[in-house]
């Protein structure tokens, strides 16, 4: 590997990080590239020879995150406990990387429209989340370890919900709002079966 390309990937990485920090704060479309480059110590010039475009930096920034995510290493645990287990530990990490979900917060509002270059990334993101939760809900539906009554797919869309709203109020008041124990708190109710035993 030669030189050149590790300086090259070496910067393409600072811009990259500058870019989630300018979107997690101003957003995608109250950002400029000129910023980006200011905040990653390049040239403008320099930024556009890695990224020639605004989207095609967006669409790096999200790519980073689910490496960071490891999204699909949990949306392909079998269905049941551990796929819940990985999503509260999605919420436990991100508490500890304010950063991202400055980032994720700011960006979902935003894709909210479909014009907005990342409204598909959201939309798929979202769709897997909600049908690998309600597959799991469903599998301990059918093991008797979801209680009796409970619809498995309201369950996963309250589990969304719950976490992301619960992720948007510990950005406003961090020191008083428990992500992770309120999560667990909210899906032990739902089970017959300790999510975390002992």
């Amino acid at each position: 590997m030669s030189e050149g390309y590790l300086k090259g990937r070496i910067r393409r990485d600072d811009i990259v990080s500058a870019a989630a920090a300018v979107y997690g704060e101003a957003g995608y479309h109250a950002s400029s590239l000129r910023e980006i480059a200011k905040r990653a110590g390049i040239t403008h010039a320099g930024l556009l020879y890695h990224f020639p475009t605004k989207e095609a930096l967006l669409a790096a920034v999200l790519e980073r995150r689910d490496a960071e995510d490891a999204v699909r290493e949990r949306l392909t645990a079998p269905p049941g406990l551990e796929v819940l287990r990985r999503f509260i530990a999605l919420a436990e990490y991100n508490t500890r990387h304010r950063g991202i979900v400055d980032l994720y917060s700011r960006l979902a509002a935003e894709a909210v429209s479909p014009d907005h270059p990342a409204h598909a990334y959201f939309a798929r993101h979202y769709r897997e989340a909600r049908d690998s939760i309600a597959q799991s809900f469903h599998a301990l539906a059918e093991t008797g370890e979801l209680r009796p009554g409970i619809d498995p797919d309201l369950a996963a869309l309250t589990f969304i919900a719950l976490m992301d709203g619960l992720q948007v109020q510990w950005l406003t008041t961090p020191t008083q709002v428990d992500v992770v124990g309120s999560l667990r708190l909210s899906v032990q109710t739902l089970l017959t079966v300790p999510l975390f035993p002992e």
